[in-house]
């Protein structure tokens, strides 16, 4: 067994043997507990897949800051009750590369292509890119792992890719230049294979 933190209801952690749901999606400056169980309560004892939410930690939290006045780090707790669970039962924690939250909670900085960790940390982290897990877009990510021994990955460059998760130009401009910018929704989504990668991680068996 297994618990899946920071995950939607019905998504793709839902129905799968061996794997226990747990919610709290930040919407917006508030918390939103799904089907009664508040991820940053896990009382353990198994390890751990798990998705904080990251718009107050990612690259472009201080931009939303000064427009928004969304404090960066200020997720209720997410990330801190994410980082002790998995530090704590073990498993995995996903963030987008150059997330805010690395330097805030001194995680080992990551590097592509390995595995690195700290003098001072149990823990391991690497940078990936979805895009060789199913992902449209290349997404670089983040992950930060406790275990036994940490897998190898893919860390190959992807292929070039037309589907943008962001950018500052006109969808219209990006379209006329044959480039997909996708909805949040999709950007956010988690690619069936890279969950059956981090289940993996997290029950040892990658």
């Amino acid at each position: 067994m297994i618990a899946a933190l920071y995950v939607e209801t019905d998504g793709c952690y839902y129905g799968i043997e061996g794997v226990e749901p747990w919610g709290a999606r930040d919407k917006g400056g508030g918390t939103v507990v799904l089907d009664g169980r508040d991820a940053r309560a896990y009382p353990g004892p198994h390890p751990v897949v798990a998705h904080p939410p990251c718009n107050r930690w990612c690259m472009m939290a201080r931009v939303n800051e000064a427009r928004y006045g969304h404090k960066v780090g200020e997720d209720e707790g997410c990330f801190a009750a994410a980082l002790a669970s998995v530090r704590r039962w073990g498993g995995v924690l996903e963030h987008p590369a150059y997330s805010i939250a690395w330097d805030h909670f001194n995680l080992p900085r990551p590097t592509p292509g390995g595995w690195t960790r700290g003098f001072f940390d149990d823990g391991w982290a690497t940078e990936i890119f979805q895009r060789n897990y199913g992902h449209p877009a290349n997404k670089r990510t983040w992950l930060y792992y406790v275990g036994d021994s940490p897998p190898r990955l893919d860390w190959s460059n992807p292929a070039p890719t037309e589907a943008w998760i962001s950018s500052d130009r006109p969808w219209a401009e990006l379209a006329a230049r044959g480039i997909r910018q996708l909805s949040s929704r999709e950007a956010r989504a988690t690619p069936l294979p890279f969950r059956d990668l981090l289940i993996e991680m997290a029950r040892g068996t990658a």
